[in-house]
């Protein structure tokens, strides 16, 4: 019996709301993190953390899918032999120091901005190392669980 694929296919917009809805829960919980790393609990701290979370999201939806398909063949390639949950674990891993970086960069720009070099590494190295656990967590999970389950779900 032969299946009509056009009925089972889930609407590109369900697809477009599962993966945003991913990004803005990591991304958001990372930038908040990191922005109440650099600011603390004041009563600017939403405007501080909704500003960063949006000047991350914007650079890193486009960074993330790039990056995550050059990573992903560059681990290929280097670790042809070895297992796919090997290659996964690394990609993940790579892709959480990579994304963090960048996301700490921006969040920190923003909230202290560039006026003091030292003040602003110092910050930066703060905010990244607070993040970390997290990052690495939801790193392993994705790399791990969701991305061959998103995958498939991307694929219906």
């Amino acid at each position: 019996m032969i299946k009509n694929t056009e009925a089972t296919k889930r609407p590109l917009y369900i697809k477009i709301l599962v993966i945003a809805s991913i990004m803005m829960t990591v991304g958001g919980t990372l930038t908040a993190i990191m922005t109440y790393k650099n600011v603390g609990l004041t009563e600017n701290f939403m405007t501080q953390w909704l500003s960063s979370f949006v000047i991350a999201t914007v650079i890193m939806m486009p960074i993330g899918w790039l990056f995550m398909s050059v990573i992903g063949k560059i681990v290929q390639f280097f670790m042809s032999n070895s297992k796919t949950t090997h290659q996964q674990l690394v990609t993940g891993l790579s892709m959480a120091l990579i994304m963090e970086t960048v996301m700490a960069i921006s969040t920190t720009a923003n909230t202290l901005g560039f006026s003091n070099t030292t003040t602003f590494i110092s910050a930066w190295a703060q905010a990244f190392i607070t993040a970390l656990p997290f990052g690495l967590f939801m790193s392993v999970m994705m790399s791990l669980f969701f991305k061959p389950r998103l995958a498939k779900f991307l694929a219906s």
